[in-house]
């Protein structure tokens, strides 16, 4: 890739669809392929930096220090076990930053400052957002390039995500024009059940040609992999929830040539 990289932010203010063990697993998949990759924890639980085996003492910079305290990004970036991945790390102070930004000038841009000393480093940046539509992920979005979708397949899976969408429209009209849906991601498949292939082919109606053709099955392994501080590829490469991940890298590649 050029010495601009693609800024990917992964949201869905519905929580446990797998957006962490997604940005977790797709940046470390990537920096296994040697692809320079960083990985921006913009979640107030900092599960992907606890997820990447990362941990922040006190005197470690986080990005609630980018947002709040004109912190440079290049002060807060941590190296992770794998080679080609990087992390901006997350803390639980990060709860109080939404208030903290309201009164802010031009609140919802600081994130996309920050990181735009950083394209020329990596190939791959990926936000990891809260669940929620508050001023963090609106922040992410509006550093992005484009959005990756993560949807579960469970019972109102796609509820709520007319929410998402019409989030991402405002601020494709207001704070960021450029922004597109870099793809929408099936979680938690089970091919035994009926109910994963209805929302499966609910999702592909709906999206169509941005749905991934991976969908990533319900495993166990992927599940205890964040509590042993690695990702699944560090944690058993041969295991169903890593073939799901390094085919999904090797379709996120494909896609951005």
């Amino acid at each position: 890739m050029s010495s601009n990289s693609k800024i990917i932010t992964i949201a869905n203010q519905k929580g446990g669809v797998g957006k962490t063990t997604t940005a977790v697993n797709l940046a470390a998949g990537l920096a296994a392929s040697e692809v320079p990759t960083l990985l921006v924890d913009l979640d107030p639980q900092a599960n992907a930096t606890s997820g990447l085996g990362v941990e922040t003492g006190p005197a470690q910079r986080t990005v609630y220090d980018i947002l709040t305290n004109n912190t440079t990004i290049d002060e807060t970036i941590v190296e992770t076990q794998l080679e080609h991945l990087d992390v901006v790390p997350s803390t639980h102070q990060l709860v109080g930053a939404e208030v903290e930004l309201v009164g802010m000038l031009a609140r919802e841009h600081i994130l996309r400052k920050a990181i735009a000393d950083m394209t020329r480093h990596y190939d791959f940046i990926f936000i990891d957002c809260p669940p929620s539509l508050g001023l963090l992920t609106i922040n992410g979005l509006t550093a992005a390039d484009s959005v990756l979708i993560p949807i579960q397949c469970e019972y109102y899976a796609l509820e709520g995500l007319s929410q998402l969408l019409n989030t991402i429209r405002l601020i494709q009209r207001q704070l960021n024009r450029n922004l597109e849906i870099e793809g929408v991601l099936i979680t938690m498949y089970d091919s035994r059940l009926n109910l994963s292939k209805q929302v499966a082919e609910e999702v592909r109606a709906y999206f169509r040609e941005k749905v991934y053709s991976t969908a990533i099955m319900r495993n166990v392994r992927l599940s205890e992999s964040p509590s042993y501080g690695k990702p699944i590829i560090l944690y058993d490469a041969s295991s169903v929830g890593s073939q799901n991940y390094m085919a999904l890298v090797s379709e996120v590649l494909q896609r951005n040539g």
